[in-house]
């Protein structure tokens, strides 16, 4: 069933006018200001991000230790009840070799993101981040990471306060 095309208001441009540069145009770069409330547990994440630690909560009720921290445990539907410190080590969950940056250009040494289960957090809790100082064939599931930090003095209350993630010594970096 063909539908006639939608018409839309306006004067519609022709090619002799655009040929003839007859067309005025305008641009308007916009001031995007803005401000992101990061909340009472992602606030405090990034803080403790900044002195080089991890936190999480916990709830009593399921006792399940939640990284990234929220405020509401969605197994429980009741809030959480405490703050707990976790280590800066984990075990990658799964991961994926990314031959394709961010703005699509190839890359020849592949980006290694990975999802890793942090020490002290439950089963399944981690946090997803890039793994370094390993050649991408040797990375696998299973395999113990440390988080490798930012010096102090650079650190921004960001999850980029940790660079990477690098394997512990017995897994046998590059």
């Amino acid at each position: 069933m063909a539908s006639e095309p939608r018409v839309v208001r306006g004067t519609q441009i022709t090619a002799p006018e655009q040929d003839e540069e007859e067309i005025f145009l305008t641009s308007y770069a916009p001031r995007l200001s803005y401000v992101w409330d990061t909340g009472e547990a992602v606030g405090r994440y990034l803080a403790e991000l900044k002195e080089g630690k991890l936190i999480a909560r916990s709830c009593r009720r399921c006792a399940r230790v939640m990284i990234p921290p929220r405020m509401f445990c969605e197994i429980c539907f009741r809030p959480t009840d405490d703050w707990v410190y976790v280590g800066d080590s984990g075990t990658i969950n799964t991961f994926s070799l990314c031959y394709v940056s961010w703005d699509v250009r190839r890359l020849k040494r592949p980006k290694i993101p990975a999802v890793i289960e942090i020490d002290g957090a439950s089963p399944g809790m981690g946090i997803l981040h890039l793994i370094g100082k390993v050649a991408p064939g040797k990375v696998h599931v299973g395999m113990r990471v440390k988080a490798v930090w930012k010096p102090a003095s650079k650190r921004t209350a960001s999850i980029t306060d940790i660079l990477y993630w690098a394997p512990l010594a017995h897994e046998g970096s590059q």
